[in-house]
């Protein structure tokens, strides 16, 4: 409530002292938080030693999120050498213990080569893995690995169902993914008005493409009514 201000006046610095009262106390979930504000710096001095050393402790004690936020500052070098083996193997303890967010890590590394043998089909399994837990982002990756052939057979109708779902949570780069699916017909009906519908909400959530794709619309006057101004607008905004 410190932290954020519920029902009290915001205090970090009285927010870290609980937190850390907390973690002494054996409640690892404070340990995390009060790493993650030694990470980023909110109402302590930014220390990337003290923020891993208190990610470990949380993840010795079962908080899966501080093993991917651990594993992430391995495979990036942030406060301890960088070492991608060190880093994929806390996202495999995460995603074993059931946090989504480790697999989708994994997955990429074995889709792009990171610290192991490439391995799609495995970066796969992983994104359906995490796609099936919830992790839209996983959903995504998943979708592009299917429109594109990529360790897997080429499914554009199963690219677009995966698009769909990720976009429906909130996933933005899935809703752009899914409207040039309708923009050009791939394994679905053409549709201009749903796939400028897409882009725009894919846009207005921060996928800076979707402008780009939406603003080629108003220039063309695809399925909008051409409108230059609009594009300039949009395309400034990408």
């Amino acid at each position: 409530n410190y932290a954020n201000g519920l029902g009290v006046a915001k205090d970090l610095q009285k927010a870290n002292e609980l937190y850390k009262k907390a973690c002494d106390g054996g409640e690892m979930l404070g340990c995390h938080r009060l790493g993650y504000n030694y990470a980023n710096g909110l109402g302590v001095a930014k220390d990337m030693l003290k923020a891993n050393a208190l990610y470990q402790k949380a993840c010795d004690g079962g908080i899966m999120l501080g093993c991917n936020y651990l594993g992430l500052n391995y495979e990036d070098g942030k406060g301890v050498a960088k070492d991608l083996q060190k880093a994929n193997a806390l996202y495999k303890k995460a995603c074993d213990g059931g946090n989504m967010d480790g697999c989708t890590y994994l997955g990429k590394s074995y889709e792009n080569g990171k610290g192991v043998a490439r391995d799609i089909p495995q970066a796969n399994l992983l994104f359906q893995k995490a796609c099936d837990g919830g992790e839209m982002g996983a959903c995504t990756n998943l979708g592009i690995n299917y429109e594109h052939g990529h360790g897997v057979a080429r499914d554009i109708p199963k690219a677009n169902a995966l698009y769909k779902k990720a976009c429906d949570g909130g996933h933005m780069k899935s809703c752009r993914n899914l409207g040039y699916s309708y923009f050009d017909g791939r394994g679905v009906a053409k549709n201009l008005r749903k796939a400028n519908l897409l882009f725009q909400m894919a846009c207005d959530g921060g996928n800076m493409r979707g402008c780009l794709y939406l603003g080629y619309s108003y220039e063309n006057g695809s399925g909008v009514a051409k409108d230059q101004r609009k594009a300039n607008v949009l395309f400034q905004k990408a």
